[in-house]
């Protein structure tokens, strides 16, 4: 079973672009077909997201930890407009954080979901 979250930066970001949930959800459906846009070493993916009103291109870039099945977690998103891409000091983050979540057994997941650090991403579609 797929099961994707985000970070609770992440969902903060979301909120001021507009991004929802479905938008996460097909994401996710063209990366376990193997359409991402980069991967970025250590469990760590780019994937363009269009924003409402907005095509992918000038849409959203996201980072994505993950083994490409099973647990996807939204880690961070910035717009095209925004940034270019990540420095090489965030990446080292992001990876260190992908290892982390990535290793969480089940408590240590609704742990984190109790405490509000991350959030679980319903799938509407049934794509996931």
């Amino acid at each position: 079973m797929e099961r994707i979250f985000r970070t609770r930066t992440f969902t903060r970001w979301m909120r001021k672009t507009g991004l929802n949930d479905e938008a996460l959800d097909g994401a996710v459906f063209e990366m376990a077909l193997g359409l991402i846009d980069a991967d970025l070493g250590g469990y760590v993916v780019k994937k363009r997201v269009a924003l409402p009103g907005h095509g992918k291109r000038g849409g959203a870039r996201t980072i994505v930890a993950t083994k490409l099945k099973g647990r996807w977690f939204f880690l961070y998103g910035f717009g095209k407009n925004e940034r270019d891409n990540i420095d090489k000091e965030e990446l080292k983050a992001l990876q260190e954080m992908a290892r982390e979540l990535l290793g969480f057994d089940e408590q240590q997941l609704a742990a984190a979901l109790t405490a509000g650090e991350l959030v679980e991403v319903s799938s509407e579609s049934g794509q996931a």
